[in-house]
């Protein structure tokens, strides 16, 4: 997959692709219907499939004192959709400049000069532009006037109803992430480096890849099941383990984060990117009256985590 990070002009040998547009926070099911109908449309002529998205999530520019509310971090978006089989990512730089054009200028001078884009495909509640000013019907209108071809996706439901990043988001606030991955298409995932922590985990017997989960949408806080693929170095593959996420109640008040245990891991992985996958929550976060009581409680939390991933998955895919 090569990445585009910016609009000023596509090399001329680089035109011409098919792209799906959106944030694809999650890059959920609904986001996957768009991408699909993208792909059938790129090999139908013999073009590359691109996505077309921005950085930072333009909500983090206009309502920077929202809570956190990202389902992925860009990292974590961009390895699905290399997943995907996409061919050009264009993550665009979300700033006063792009916020700024209007509906027109964006489809001219981003969509048709910059990247060249031969045909766009967007969910039908797709905004775009100065204020959210364009919709579906005004892109379609300047693409018949610039000379790219546009296609509008519905949106997509299942049994629950609309598939949404806010029904994810509602899904994991409730320790459901079975339901959040029935949504998404696959399981939701934490993923980034590595970071030096306080070695508590260690002195404990129980070793823990720490990571930051700032900026992203907090899961409820607790104890899950999890499975963690490291992504790369000489311990890359998928581990089976327990991850805690939240403030760790028995040391004081501290900032969030993801701690994560890997069953039958030796090794180091400070400085290495993991991708952490939550697959079912098993208790709520709570403080014991001494070390022994949490060391005792571990234990059963890495039992049942055990347990639960020897299962198959109850879910029609392999995430």
């Amino acid at each position: 997959m090569k990445t585009f990070t910016t609009w000023a002009g596509a090399p001329l040998g680089e035109r011409g692709a098919v792209a799906a547009i959106g944030n694809f926070d999650g890059v959920h099911l609904g986001h996957r219907a768009v991408i699909e109908i993208a792909r059938n449309e790129a090999a139908s002529h013999g073009v590359p499939l691109g996505v077309l998205t921005f950085e930072p999530h333009p909500r983090q520019i206009f309502a920077p004192d929202a809570p956190p509310f990202r389902l992925m971090n860009a990292e974590a978006r961009s390895n699905r959709l290399a997943k995907l089989g996409i061919d050009h990512l264009y993550e665009l730089p979300f700033d006063a400049r792009l916020a700024g054009l209007t509906p027109e200028a964006f489809a001219r001078e981003v969509l048709h000069e910059g990247l060249g884009l031969a045909h766009v495909v967007v969910g039908q509640d797709f905004r775009f532009g100065k204020g959210r000013a364009g919709d579906v019907a005004a892109l379609r209108q300047y693409g018949d006037d610039l000379g790219f071809r546009v296609t509008v996706v519905e949106l997509v439901s299942n049994a629950e109803g609309e598939v949404s990043s806010t029904a994810i988001r509602d899904a994991l606030t409730d320790g459901r992430p079975r339901d959040a991955a029935a949504m998404l298409g696959h399981w939701h995932r934490i993923e980034g480096a590595v970071l030096h922590g306080d070695s508590r985990g260690h002195a404990l017997g129980f070793p823990t890849a720490n990571m930051s989960i700032h900026g992203l949408h907090r899961p409820r806080f607790g104890v899950y099941a999890v499975r963690v693929d490291v992504l790369a170095g000489p311990h890359a593959g998928t581990y089976d383990g327990a991850a805690s996420i939240g403030v760790r109640p028995m040391f004081g008040e501290n900032v969030p984060n993801c701690e994560s245990f890997l069953f039958d891991f030796r090794g180091d992985l400070y400085g290495t990117h993991l991708s952490v996958a939550l697959v079912e929550f098993l208790r709520d976060e709570a403080k014991y009256d001494s070390l022994n009581a949490l060391v005792a409680q571990i234990e059963k939390d890495c039992a049942r985590a055990r347990q639960i991933l020897s299962e198959e998955p109850p879910l029609p895919w392999r995430p």
